[in-house]
């Protein structure tokens, strides 16, 4: 019984989703260690992390239950269903986030005097699309905070780095995200709710998230001039070019499936692709 639970609030939160953001907060980590920092600091960034993003998750489904049970798309997700109930999912909430406030104490000074601004955004979020089709943009700027927050955690002082890489996990993040958001355009639309799909239509919303996944490739591109960092480097957003080439190909918003593999199955290899060959770049160059 309290395996099917844990098995349950894991789902709620889609654990599974850590994959987003947890490559590129090694990746800001390793850069700003120019190798590995000290166990206990690795220890703390990963304990951060899932603190934060499981509570950020968390708070987005309580906010969006009424939103979820009348979209037949998210109908049968955990709130919805009443299979964990408010009482449950704030529980979540509450433990993540401080969770990830002790992390960010035991981290440094820096990394705990910005938690607000991470909890501000982790909040806002869920509530953006009833007011602003930049909803994307502001999803984005939250997970943001992963390779940015890493950065922090090793040299506990502010750099223009950390934030170019931000910046590529904020237009990746909105990008896909986008695409995602084509499956309810009608339904935003019926229901007020905004976003880049509803408001520009879906050639104009596929557009935006095409111009947004180019910027992202030039930012990582000048991370390699910035950097100084190696063909092994390069060979990773090669095959990340690929894969976004390949994620735009297949978008089509009446099949679930190809939607689920543009949105998430390929985005959940790239981030790890791109941490794969960084790793490369670092220990073997």
């Amino acid at each position: 019984m309290a395996l099917n639970k844990i098995k349950t609030y894991g789902e709620l939160v889609m654990f599974s989703h850590t994959l987003f953001s947890l490559p590129f907060a090694l990746i800001g980590m390793i850069w700003a260690a120019k190798g590995l920092p000290n166990l206990e600091t690795i220890f703390w960034i990963l304990v951060a992390l899932t603190g934060a993003r499981n509570g950020a998750n968390a708070l987005n489904r309580w906010v969006d239950k009424d939103i979820d049970k009348k979209n037949p798309r998210t109908a049968s997700r955990h709130m919805p269903k009443g299979l964990v109930n408010s009482y449950e999912v704030w529980g979540i909430v509450v433990v993540c986030f401080g969770i990830f406030l002790f992390a960010a104490y035991k981290l440094n000074p820096l990394c705990f005097k910005l938690t607000p601004i991470a909890l501000f955004l982790f909040f806002i979020y869920s509530y953006t699309k009833r007011f602003t089709w930049a909803c994307h943009i502001v999803l984005g700027v939250a997970c943001a905070g992963a390779p940015v927050g890493a950065w922090f955690a090793v040299t506990g002082k502010f750099d223009f780095i950390p934030f170019i890489l931000g910046a590529v996990v904020a237009l990746w993040v909105a990008g896909f995200d986008i695409i995602y958001g084509t499956q309810d355009i009608n339904f935003d639309r019926e229901n007020g709710l905004f976003s880049i799909p509803a408001v520009f239509g879906l050639k104009g919303a596929l557009i935006i998230s095409a111009v947004f996944h180019f910027v992202m490739i030039i930012l990582l591109i000048a991370l390699y001039y910035i950097l100084n960092l190696t063909w092994i480097y390069l060979i990773g957003i090669c095959i990340s070019v690929i894969l976004l080439t390949i994620e735009h190909y297949i978008v089509s918003p009446s099949n679930e499936k190809k939607m689920k593999i543009a949105s998430y199955n390929i985005n959940q290899i790239i981030s790890p692709l791109i941490l794969l060959f960084t790793v490369l770049d670092t220990f073997l160059a």
